[in-house]
């Protein structure tokens, strides 16, 4: 008989996660910091439109993170350890080789990117300087993404956040060195980031192996699973539909940063600011979305509708505290963390003007990731990725409207548009996720995914 999913639970296995997201918009914060304190107002717009960028060419692949969770989750639910290790490889395999092949096609790839960015011409050659150093790192990010995304599967957030806070301490202290010591600019600070992708993916492939189950009693490469037709043509099929969904959401930032730029280099700097802000808001309550994920994965392979509602709605009401008492902070203390961050009075006086949508945003925001988190795990894909075109175009519309009558605030209000619409369409999809589960049926099964007696 499954164990309960209690509140307790949920948050001594989301703290950790917490910790390690918390250092991922600390890395963001840091880079700003650097470039903000000692770098030019050209160097900091090209930060900007640099993460937006890599943003886009690796959360393109988030799959190989969400997707190798829900396999995961769902074949330790199921407990089919072989099918653990076959979600496993095939995810960092491939993350290797679409790296290697980004790294290949690093030239087309940021000349399209800026130009569609569109800055000033030297936020723009910066950007490409950045690029075309970061980009090396590309099969070791990729590769950590599947990594990571099996940890969460398997529900070792205390192993994440070792793995986490190696890679994003690595990486703050080299930036610090590169850019700051050294005054490399921009260029320290992409350089910082590859090394430190590097060092983890060696670390964090010993780790995974380490926490697999029944790690002696079955071969580390699968590779009669790995081979399956079947399984690789349903781990396509989710990793299309999530790779639709991502390139949708991160599409979705980019426009509202490339808006930004049309307001001139003191407005870009400010919401790329409040953006961090954001992110570091984002990162906690992803925390949540994660547990979430791993927990109603494990339900759906043990076909346990009380357990996968138990976590859903647990989960979800500590996501709904926690993202009022972070919109609070932002509303009453964004001031003091965009001075933190910048020492221009142009900048510092357009984020101030948009602090308080900005924290709407974060309040209304749990109710998404939340059910990401579910869709994730229970990888219903397909309607995560309709959900995705929905609220794309009430965002794109609402942009085109409202930044035409009220300029910057306008921009800002479509932006929590965007974010409630998310929640929205995907829950409209809740009622048939949980009547496929109350029908579906599960026969007991060994380690090895086997039926007993087989």
């Amino acid at each position: 008989m499954s164990v309960p999913v209690t509140r307790r639970t949920i948050l001594r296995r989301a703290w950790p996660v917490m910790l390690a997201n918390a250092s991922v918009p600390l890395l963001g914060l840091s880079d700003t910091a650097v470039i903000g304190n000692f770098g030019s107002l050209e160097a900091l717009g090209a930060i900007a439109f640099g993460a937006i960028v890599f943003s886009f060419a690796y959360w393109s692949f988030g799959f190989l993170r969400m997707g190798t969770t829900g396999f995961v989750a769902q074949a330790l639910g199921a407990r089919n350890a072989l099918e653990i290790r076959a979600a496993l490889w095939r995810a960092v395999f491939l993350g290797t080789i679409i790296g290697c092949l980004l790294i290949i096609l690093q030239y087309p790839l940021s000349s399209i990117s800026i130009s569609l960015l569109q800055g000033s011409v030297a936020v723009e050659t910066l950007t490409h300087d950045y690029i075309h150093m970061r980009i090396w790192g590309a099969p070791a990010a990729l590769a950590l993404f599947a990594l990571m995304g099996c940890l969460i599967g398997l529900g070792k957030s205390k192993t994440l956040l070792f793995v986490q806070i190696l890679m994003n301490g690595l990486n703050v202290i080299l930036d610090i060195l590169f850019a700051g010591v050294l005054q490399m600019g921009v260029v320290g600070i992409a350089l910082g980031t590859l090394i430190a992708e590097w060092i983890t993916l060696s670390v964090a492939l010993i780790v995974v192996i380490r926490a697999l189950p029944d790690r002696n009693k079955f071969p580390l490469l699968p590779w009669e699973k790995l081979k399956d037709l079947k399984s690789l043509r349903q781990t396509l099929s989710v990793n299309r539909d999530i790779m639709i969904r991502t390139i949708l959401m991160v599409a979705s930032f980019a426009w509202f940063v490339r808006q930004s730029a049309q307001f001139g280099d003191d407005v870009l700097a400010a919401n790329h600011i409040l953006l961090q802000l954001i992110s570091f808001s984002a990162f906690f309550l992803d925390a949540y979305a994660y547990i979430a994920e791993a927990l109603v994965g494990e339900a759906m392979g043990a076909g346990d509708l009380q357990n996968f509602d138990q976590a859903m709605w647990r989960s979800t009401e500590l996501a709904a505290g926690s993202s009022v008492l972070l919109a609070a902070i932002i509303w009453f203390a964004g001031d003091f963390f965009v001075a933190l961050l910048n020492q221009h009075d142009a900048v510092r006086l357009a984020a101030s003007e948009g602090l308080p949508l900005a924290a709407l945003y974060v309040a209304l925001a749990f109710a998404a990731f939340q059910l990401d988190g579910i869709f994730i795990g229970t990888t219903q894909t397909r309607q995560m990725r309709n959900a995705s075109i929905m609220s794309v175009a009430v965002f794109l519309g609402a942009s085109l409207v409202l930044t035409q009558a009220y300029q910057v605030t306008g921009l800002w209000a479509a932006f929590v548009i965007y974010v409630f619409a998310r929640a929205v369409t995907l829950a409209a999809y809740l009622p048939a996720l949980r009547l496929k589960l109350s029908q579906s049926q599960t026969t007991p099964v060994d380690s090895a995914g086997e039926p007993p007696g087989q």
